[in-house]
């Protein structure tokens, strides 16, 4: 019975229990495939660094070089740029098959790593680089390949949506849920990349490469995290029949000249309650893709955690070995499409917009004129009066319009003299 070498490289949260799985599972394993995985090493910084899973202790090295050289799949979840790039570009040129998680690596230098896949004839898969345990790498680009995709729109990160989640159900200010996710877990001690939308913009351009058939890294992504999103800002949204959620977003587009190109951005949403995407609780993940032909469809489970992430990462080690074993053409890898990314100002969408203005005659009639000025029309108006009459509250939700058009609105806004302050300005999908 032929038997492959599995070098894994990187042995935290996911990686431990990927090992967990090729260790105990080794015999199921072997009877799906009709060849062994034999998990020749894993490669680490240290060790003799606590585990969580109790794993023989002469399969750890600090020679991940040698590891790679002698291995037919090679399981990279080092994270970072380097040495995941060397070492996964030396894996792929010596012949073996790569599974990787490492979102920020493909995002920044994806090109890179698939013309080495397709020059050496060898597969590069990435399941676990998004969404966690979420089966959606494969179905866009295998289940819909036949079939054009025009917008993928998802919640990729389970740190922030769990501290949206609290603040909605809670009344919580940011800081608040923000801390109460770090007791529990869901975000690091130093949470920057996940609440400024970064993880979510790495992920962004992966789904949007894989939809459109184009690559695109991060320089394409327009990115807004959740900082400034207030309890006020929350409450408001309730009110409006609305929840807010990080979203990431690949749009196909009409460019000014009619061509097609493509948005990707990520910031904070407005959408409907009723909306698939906002019953999405909790530190889980869903994605949301919209085809000409298929229609809407949608994918969620656990986004994170190393058991589930270990699950998307072994559906590719075995999809690799079982090439590997009976032959078969490599998937695709290099995006073959050349769809330009689209900057932000030609992105068409809607604006929630929050003002505080004075409370006299004439104040809604000044406002409605600065959005006709600027060819962009109001769908909902909400107006509260604050204490005795002094100053109010109004809440416009815009028609869709051009991002150029509606950014240059509330700058002209901001200069009337009855506004008092512009207290938000929110994204709207789904209406």
């Amino acid at each position: 019975m032929k038997t492959l070498k599995v070098a894994l490289l990187g042995c935290g949260n996911v990686g431990s229990q990927v090992a967990r799985i090729l260790v105990d599972d080794a015999a199921d394993l072997t009877a799906r495939l009709g060849a062994r995985l034999e998990l020749s090493g894993i490669a680490v910084r240290n060790v003799d660094a606590p585990r969580d899973v109790d794993l023989p202790a002469e399969l750890f090295t600090t020679d991940a070089e040698a590891l790679v050289a002698d291995a037919d799949i090679v399981i990279e979840l080092m994270g970072g740029l380097e040495p995941a790039r060397t070492l996964i570009l030396h894996a792929l040129g010596s012949g073996a098959a790569v599974v990787t998680g490492n979102k920020a690596l493909l995002a920044a230098d994806g090109a890179a790593l698939y013309e080495k896949a397709d020059a050496a004839g060898v597969q590069l898969s990435y399941e676990a680089a998004v969404a966690g345990a979420i089966p959606i790498l494969r179905p866009i680009r295998d289940s819909l390949a036949g079939d054009r995709i025009t917008k993928v729109m998802g919640i990729v990160n389970g740190t922030t949506n769990y501290i949206l989640d609290a603040m909605d159900s809670t009344g919580a200010q940011f800081a608040d849920a923000l801390a109460e996710a770090q007791r529990l877990g869901y975000a690091e001690a130093d949470p920057t990349a996940d609440v400024e939308g970064h993880d979510a913009a790495a992920k962004g351009a992966i789904l949007a490469s894989l939809a459109f058939h184009t690559g695109f890294d991060l320089s394409a992504v327009s990115c807004e995290g959740i900082s400034s999103v207030t309890a006020e800002d929350i409450k408001a949204a309730q009110e409006a029949g609305f929840v807010i959620k990080l979203l990431a977003i690949a749009e196909k587009s009409p460019d000014t000249d009619g061509s097609e190109g493509v948005s990707v951005r990520v910031h904070p949403t407005l959408l409907p309650r009723r909306h698939p995407l906002a019953a999405v609780h909790g530190a889980f993940n869903a994605v949301f893709v919209e085809a000409e032909n298929a229609g809407e469809l949608m994918f969620y489970g656990q986004g994170a955690g190393g058991a589930p992430t270990a699950s998307a990462v072994m559906g590719d080690v075995v999809t690799a070995a079982r090439r590997l074993v009976l032959g078969g053409p490599v998937p695709a890898g290099r995006p073959s499409g050349s769809l330009p990314a689209l900057p932000l100002e030609k992105v068409t969408t809607s604006y929630s917009i929050g003002l505080d203005v004075a409370d006299q005659p004439g104040v809604l009639a000044a406002v409605a004129r600065v959005f006709a000025e600027h060819g962009v029309s109001i769908e909902t108006m909400r107006q509260t009066i604050h204490g005795e009459g002094s100053s109010a509250e109004l809440r416009f939700v815009t028609h869709r319009a051009p991002e150029a058009a509606l950014a240059a609105t509330v700058e002209a806004i901001k200069g009337l003299d009855v506004i008092k302050n512009v207290k938000s300005v929110m994204r709207v999908e789904g209406v």
